[in-house]
């Protein structure tokens, strides 16, 4: 993502957006840093400034460093409210209802991902659509996943190794 997003995002003056990227950019910094009531802060001011569907994602994304998924949650569905095409909070909310072992809830959630027309990393949900399958004992169609995700970037490790781990498991 770049200032270009912010440019082209809702409505607002010019200086708001650009200052509102330039807050995103140190609340990114600070979380990074493993510095997350600063980076809560920064992002809470940058969507103060121009409300975007990133920064509230990214707020999640903080939150849920924090512990705090269900706030993690509500921030990824204000993103949504923002702009229903980025892909990034719906498969963020079925990471996190995983991590509350709620897996049938997380479902919908990656499959919204797949279906969203602005995302840059469209294979995250397949390999996490396949970690659901594979937790729930769905193992040709968790492999399916994993594979749908490698077919949409061949160099993902991560699905690389969940597909090898399952198959040789399956064996």
């Amino acid at each position: 993502m770049d200032l270009q997003d912010f440019l082209v995002q809702g409505e607002g003056s010019e200086q708001d957006k650009k200052d509102a990227w330039n807050l995103f950019q140190e609340a990114y910094e600070h979380q990074m840093k493993g510095e997350l009531e600063e980076a809560v802060n920064h992002y809470k001011r940058s969507i103060k400034t121009h409300p975007t569907a990133e920064a509230y994602t990214f707020l999640g994304w903080t939150y849920s460093f924090m512990g705090k998924l269900d706030e993690a949650i509500e921030e990824c569905h204000r993103a949504i409210e923002v702009d229903p095409e980025f892909g990034n909070p719906y498969n963020d909310i079925g990471v996190y209802l995983i991590e509350k072992d709620q897996f049938d809830e997380a479902i919908p959630w990656f499959e919204k991902a797949m279906q969203a027309k602005r995302y840059e990393s469209p294979a995250f949900p397949h390999l996490n659509l396949g970690r659901v399958y594979e937790r729930k004992g769905q193992w040709d169609r968790a492999i399916e996943c994993y594979k749908k995700a490698l077919a949409l970037n061949p160099n993902y490790a991560l699905a690389k190794r969940a597909l090898g781990r399952l198959i040789s498991m399956l064996n």
